[in-house]
Order: C-alpha cells, then sequence, then structure tokens
C-alpha cells in the first residue's frame, strides 16, 4: 500500500472524526463559548448540530470500501458551503463578536474548505 492510498483511506475518516469532535465540543461547551466569543447560543448549537449531521453523513461514506462519486461530491459540496456559513456569521456578528470566535470561524472555514480540496483531489482512489 503507497503513501497516497493510505492517505486517501483515512481521509474520510479524519473528515467525519473532526466533524464529530467539533460538533460534541461545541454542543457541550455552548455556554461558555457563547460567552467567550460572544456568540449568541442559537448559532452555536446551529454550528455544532451541522458538524454532528455532516460527520453522520461523512461517517456513512468512511465506512464503504469505496463510495459512488455523486456521494463524494455531495460531501465536497457540503465542504465548500461550511466556509460560506462561517463568512456569513462572522459578517452578521461581527459588532459582537471577540477576536477568539474570529479566529475560530476562520480556522473552521480554512479546515473545511481545506478537505474540500483534498477531499476533490482524493476523488479518484475514494470512488474507484
Amino acid at each position: 500500500m503507497t503513501k497516497a492510498s493510505t492517505f486517501s483511506d483515512r481521509l474520510l475518516w479524519i473528515d467525519c472524526t473532526g466533524a464529530v469532535i467539533a460538533g460534541v465540543l461545541v454542543l457541550l461547551l455552548s455556554r461558555w463559548l457563547g460567552a467567550l466569543e460572544g456568540l449568541p447560543h442559537e448559532v452555536l448549537i446551529f454550528t455544532g448540530t451541522a458538524n454532528l449531521l455532516y460527520g453522520s453523513y461523512s461517517f456513512s461514506l468512511a465506512v464503504r470500501k469505496k463510495c459512488p462519486m455523486h456521494l463524494l461530491k455531495m460531501l465536497v459540496v457540503a465542504n465548500l458551503m461550511w466556509p460560506l456559513v462561517c463568512i456569513g456569521i462572522l459578517f452578521q456578528y461581527h459588532q459582537v463578536i471577540t477576536p477568539f470566535a474570529c479566529i475560530h470561524l476562520a480556522g473552521e472555514a480554512l479546515y473545511v474548505g481545506g478537505l474540500a480540496i483534498v477531499e476533490w483531489r482524493s476523488r479518484e482512489a475514494l470512488t474507484t
């Protein structure tokens, strides 16, 4: 097994694990994060829940030996949309959020957007 195939084999697991961890942490720490970040509790519940739902979907792909291209495309599109959601939250709440919220949302946007790029570049290994 080559390094590339080993990485591709783990890519969807990295994706779903990151989403589930982020979702659980945001939901468990939502009150504390709200105070730290200046974001409304409802926004954090939304983002935490979205991460868990997304993590469930990416998990459903990770457990497959190979996933159909149309399902991978849906995953990549979801990953490309999430940075837009993060940026939208930044703009919507720019007057009340703290620098920590900016770092958190920008970091999440970069991480998830990066996953979209890597998953798209690895699509042949993931789907054949």
